[in-house]
């Protein structure tokens, strides 16, 4: 059975090389992605490789075997379907999901992970809009997505992914009224600051910089 602490390594690691970047997965950057030492990082990196779990070449970064990647995905599965319940069934904001869900995917049973699947009637996406994998590891079809700083002035757009990691912004973006699946018209874009007017639930919002580039959105006639 994966230890904790080797759960959240490997996934980890399959986030950051399926973020669509060209750099895969370091130490130092998994050192800081989990606030663990480099030594610390360099011992699980090297156990890891010897389970078959994951390859490493210095410069070239990380990269998980067909073994590593299933268990990365068990792990993901398990985390966003509990936050997918906490928010649909006890309500819980989509601010508070995230913590309460990265205590409990490490806790819990195949079996016992299903039962949610189904009792959610197999939701493809999480409360923040990540893809949730199916119980064979098989993620939904490729959406649309593009980020909201690409968006073109005049468009509309569905918002589609907030990344989670900010409970502040999330608490923000609910106060205003911005949560997934939220309908908004691009009025003004600032380039000499990064920040975007938009029109949403028929009220004119500026939206910073920090956060414009938390979210992706998908243009009205794809939804």
């Amino acid at each position: 059975m994966p230890t904790i602490s080797k759960e959240n390594y490997l996934k980890a690691v399959f986030l950051y090389n399926n973020r669509g970047g060209e750099q895969m997965a370091g130490t130092t950057l998994i050192a800081n992605e989990l606030n663990i030492s480099k030594a610390a990082i360099s011992d699980m990196t090297r156990r890891l490789a010897e389970e078959g779990l994951l390859t490493y070449e210095k410069y070239k970064g990380m990269h998980l075997t067909p073994k590593g990647q299933s268990l990365a995905l068990q792990v993901i599965r398990k985390h966003r379907l509990w936050e997918s319940f906490l928010h649909k069934v006890l309500k819980m904001s989509w601010s508070e999901v995230h913590v309460e869900a990265e205590r409990l995917e490490h806790h819990t049973s195949d079996y016992l992970i299903d039962k949610i699947d189904d009792y959610l009637g197999n939701p493809q996406y999480d409360p923040h809009g990540s893809p949730i994998p199916d119980a064979k590891g098989e993620m939904p079809p490729d959406r649309p997505l593009l980020p909201l700083a690409s968006a073109e002035v005049d468009g509309a757009y569905q918002i589609a992914h907030v990344h989670d990691r900010d409970p502040q912004m999330m608490n923000y973006l609910s106060r205003i009224g911005l949560v997934l699946n939220s309908k908004i018209k691009v009025l003004e874009k600032f380039d000499f600051d990064g920040c975007i007017h938009i029109e949403l639930n028929g009220q004119p919002t500026l939206l910073s910089e920090k956060i414009v580039e938390q979210i992706k959105v998908i243009p009205i006639e794809y939804v």
